[in-house]
Formats: structure tokens, sequence, C-alpha cells
């Protein structure tokens, strides 16, 4: 049995994605406050990172934090981008080959834009 994609702006679409959104604000927030803990915490401690056992470890934290803060503000675009398409009716629409993108597919990714066999390609 073949998953059809729902119809576009399908009632829940909109609800799916916005909460995604508030949740990815969420941790984008909550990250930076992390960030801005760490940046604190170097500034506190020796700032000889070369010598100072801490220092790799605050510096790889702060690293990995910053990492972190700029996938999540990806995803945040690309929800974006997801809700400018249903506003514009082409929610659910691959953009690399015009076909509906599988209902599984946007169940599991709400702001995906390409479909499974076009994101395959890209890799």
């Amino acid at each position: 049995m073949t998953a059809h994609p729902p119809p576009r702006g399908a009632s829940g679409d909109r609800e799916r994605l916005v909460a995604q959104l508030a949740t990815t604000d969420d941790q984008i927030r909550q990250l930076r406050g992390q960030h801005g803990e760490i940046v604190a915490a170097s500034r506190d401690s020796n700032a000889d990172d070369e010598h100072d056992p801490e220092g790799s470890t605050i510096a790889f934290e702060r690293q990995q934090v910053a990492a972190l803060i700029t996938a999540l503000q990806a995803t945040r675009h690309d929800i974006d981008r997801a809700l400018v398409a249903l506003d514009q009716g082409t929610y659910g629409v691959c953009e690399g080959c015009g076909r509906p993108i599988g209902a599984q597919r946007l169940q599991a990714r709400p702001s995906a834009s390409p479909c499974i066999d076009c994101a395959s390609r890209r890799r």
C-alpha cells in the first residue's frame, strides 16, 4: 500500500510546523544562554588555553554549542521555508522533481522540501 501525501495545506500541517518552530526557537534560546555562560567562564578562567588543563575543554564546549546553534538556525530556516510553501500552496511538493512528497516523510520531517528520491541523489 502506497502512502499518499496529505492534501496541500491539510489540517495539522501548519500547527505541526508552528510547534516545531517554537521548539527550535526555545532550543536556540537555551543554547545561546549556555554559550554565553561558557564564554563568561572562559573570561574568568586562565586565558592561557594551551597550558590550562581546562582550556581545551572550554574551547571545545564553546565550539560544540556554536555548531548546535548553527544547525538549529538552519532547521529554523527550513521551517520558515515550509510555512511560506504552505501559504503559496506548494507545501508537500518536491523542489527537485515536482512530485508530491510522501506523507510519511512529511510526518517525520514536516519541513522536508525534497522527496526521498531527490534527497538520496543529493548524497
